[in-house]
């Protein structure tokens, strides 16, 4: 009888096993992949920046062969040298500044609670399609008449943890808690002029505690404004409760700070935001070059997509639209991570096509962090918001950014032309 092996390891872990036992044993490399106990040359930073203080540095890394003159020329140009102490407050170990090419998006017309207006979008990114793609659903949704806006619900999330012996004990000091709730929310709120506790809410795991501490941070996205509000909430916590941790955490990683969560898509973390527009069949064939029914036949297909990949929510490209805006106006770009969760919806209606974002976790300010930067500053000035409520009314254009971004891939993606246009714009280099 003829015997048949069966290969159960799929092919490509085969060739991969087989690419990395050959690298493996080429030049010696099994053992360069042990622990070095080889000096290495020191290397001195700085927490504040200064002209002078980024010429010492280069000067330590052309020393070390790391750096050419030429790289120096670039990233320590003479206009970041001259404005090298702006920076102080936003990086350690300066050595320059990177140029991102902007593009602008606009005019985008949102009609919101908070955000009213024709507005102009900057956006920097290498990544070539994405202003253009951008643009065009800013077009077909002004042409609509606008997109509406809401923030729904606002509140940056901290979750100090504490480790206690036992679950009885971790039980008291959460009843201890409950019951002082007032003391706790006027120590965090004593270290902000902006910054409210909104809710707190304990979770028991055995014998571990976490307090969710849901702030509102004013104009400010305000992740730094909550992490020392909830420290001085856990410090008071810690010395007033008879109840002593064995040790504490001013975050226990539950939050979702930075990260994409159940958690963060269901109850939000910074502002929910909702944003939706009808766009008539003539604007989608004119501005989009397709059609409703192609539309929602490929919106059916990548919905199911994100359901079987397992998405938190279900949408095609927030990210890239975010990350752009984010750096382009000096928000904290990490928080794509979590700001890139949300439901897109397409749906026909009597008048057309309706399109809909909701955006749970949505990180922006006015003030603070990058903002104060002076290119981020200049890029966040050509939107046009700022005083109060400003930060909201950025959240809400946010969203309707990120719903022009979904219009244009969907039409792209329905019409066949996702594939050429990238071909168009990304190949000319």
């Amino acid at each position: 009888m003829l015997e048949v092996t069966v290969v159960i390891v799929p092919n490509h872990v085969l060739d991969m096993l087989k690419r990395v036992r050959a690298l493996y044993f080429q030049d010696g490399r099994e053992s360069r992949m042990l622990p070095s106990d080889a000096a290495h040359a020191p290397f001195r930073g700085t927490q504040s920046a200064s002209s002078a203080s980024i010429t010492s540095l280069w000067t330590v890394l052309r020393g070390q062969g790391k750096a050419s003159e030429l790289s120096e020329a670039l990233l320590a140009d003479a206009e970041t040298l001259a404005n090298a102490e702006a920076y102080s407050g936003n990086i350690e170990n300066m050595i320059g500044t990177v140029k991102v090419p902007v593009g602008v998006v606009g005019p985008l017309r949102v009609r919101g609670l908070h955000a009213d207006g024709d507005f102009h979008l900057p956006l920097a990114t290498t990544e070539a399609a994405l202003v253009a793609s951008s643009a065009r659903g800013a077009l077909a949704a002004t042409r609509a008449g606008g997109i509406s806006t809401a923030v729904l619900y606002e509140g940056v999330l901290r979750s100090p943890a504490f480790v206690f012996d036992s679950l009885l004990s971790a039980g008291r000091f959460v009843d201890w808690v409950v019951s002082n709730v007032e003391q706790l929310k006027k120590a965090a709120e004593a270290t902000t002029s902006h910054g409210r506790l909104v809710s707190l809410e304990p979770v028991i795991d055995n014998n571990i505690a976490f307090l969710l501490c849901r702030f509102t941070t004013g104009e400010a996205a305000g992740q730094n404004m909550v992490t020392i509000a909830t420290d001085a909430l856990g410090k008071k916590a810690v010395a007033e409760c008879p109840i002593k941790p064995q040790r504490w955490y001013v975050e226990g990683n539950f939050s979702g700070d930075k990260k994409a969560t159940s958690l963060g898509t269901l109850t939000g973390r910074g502002r929910k935001v909702s944003a939706s527009v009808v766009l008539p069949g003539e604007i989608v064939q004119k501005v989009l070059r397709t059609d409703i029914d192609a539309m929602l036949d490929y919106s059916r297909v990548a919905g199911l997509g994100a359901l079987l990949s397992g998405q938190f929510g279900a949408q095609a490209h927030y990210a890239n639209a975010l990350a752009a805006f984010y750096i382009a106006t000096g928000q904290d770009a990490a928080c794509v991570a979590e700001s890139a969760v949300g439901f897109t919806r397409l749906e026909r209606r009597e008048d057309g096509l309706f399109c809909s974002v909701t955006m749970p976790n949505i990180l922006v300010g006015t003030v603070g962090g990058g903002t104060r930067l002076p290119s981020q500053h200049a890029a966040l000035s050509l939107v046009g918001l700022e005083g109060p409520e400003s930060a909201a009314a950025l959240a809400e254009v946010t969203a309707a950014l990120c719903l022009c971004g979904e219009i244009s891939i969907v039409a792209a993606m329905a019409a066949g032309h996702f594939a050429s246009a990238h071909h168009k714009l990304a190949r000319k280099r």
